[in-house]
């Protein structure tokens, strides 16, 4: 039987597969805490803006016809508020929809930014709450892992080993032309384990494309020059006779894929869901490691133990 029909037929004999069934186990064991943290704070970042809009200090909307008070006012106003504060700068902040003052509090060499009413003078809150802080934190953790020089480039050289992680795992995937269907389906009648086996194989099968476009795209706005150098190599050097490069209009999209921060809420919140799946391969797959090799290798040294 040759190569390609043991592979075919019976690929768990093929020691190729073999091979890139330990590159993916030790892989995804390796970078599994990365991957959850990045699946997690992915999909809640799918809803950024909204975050930030309910975390925010809540704004008063803009009335055209009233009267604005004017800085010396709004020092007043929070004098009064804050009496043991020195009252520093007054800056306003209007937008299409709304409008506040920013006012400077210093007290012991501390200074914090309070927002207060423009036309009121009322104390509104924190001009950036603890909220918001926790927003950008996640942010930085998701793109940066909080280094501030180099994280981005380590995490895209992490993300090519996610890539790796997908790619070895569609390999090890097949089971063979008999049965490739059964690999597409969570069974509700088998036990624990062969369910947890079901979904990892399922989960991976179906979502392939979406894993494997967060893999590919992290690397790229980790590490951007290989790309940038695939696009100059393969696009026309003289841009200006085409316009746009299509190159350079796949990297973008690359990037927009990426986030998922759709307008459509339904294209959104599949993008907030299907986030989370790398997150269950991690976890599926940690646990049928658990099963498969330290439960069995415990129970054998027990065992051993007894006999001696």
């Amino acid at each position: 039987m040759s190569l390609w029909s043991r592979w075919a037929q019976q690929p768990q004999r093929v020691w190729v597969r073999r091979a890139l069934f330990q590159m993916h186990l030790w892989t995804g064991l390796a970078l599994g805490l990365y991957i959850l943290m990045l699946s997690v704070t992915g999909s809640a970042l799918v809803y950024r803006r909204e975050l930030v809009a309910w975390l925010r200090t809540p704004l008063p909307p803009l009335d055209a016809s009233a009267r604005k008070l004017t800085p010396d006012e709004l020092r007043a106003a929070a004098g009064r508020v804050y009496p043991d504060h020195r009252i520093g700068e007054v800056s306003e902040s209007i937008t299409r929809q709304t409008a506040v003052a920013q006012i400077a509090l210093d007290r012991n060499g501390q200074t914090r930014e309070r927002l207060f009413n423009l036309y009121t003078g009322a104390d509104l809150g924190d001009a950036f709450t603890r909220g918001e802080r926790a927003i950008i934190w996640t942010v930085r953790l998701h793109d940066d892992l909080l280094c501030d020089s180099d994280g981005r480039f380590w995490n895209g050289i992490a993300s090519a080993w996610v890539t790796l992680l997908c790619l070895t795992g569609a390999v090890v995937w097949w089971p063979g032309v008999n049965r490739w269907r059964r690999s597409l389906i969570v069974s509700s009648r088998a036990g624990g384990r062969r369910m947890i086996w079901d979904l990892h194989s399922a989960l991976g099968a179906w979502l392939f494309v979406f894993v494997l476009m967060w893999g590919v795209s992290g690397f790229y706005m980790g590490v951007p020059a290989p790309f940038t150098a695939l696009v100059e190599l393969v696009s026309d050097p003289n841009p200006e006779r085409f316009g746009e490069r299509p190159g350079d209009v796949a990297l973008l999209w690359l990037s927009r894929l990426h986030f998922g921060r759709w307008r459509n809420e339904w294209l959104k919140a599949v993008w907030a869901v299907v986030g989370l799946v790398p997150a269950m391969m991690f976890v599926t797959g940690a646990i049928m490691w658990w099963n498969r090799v330290v439960r069995k290798r415990a129970a054998r040294n027990v065992a051993e133990s007894v006999l001696t």
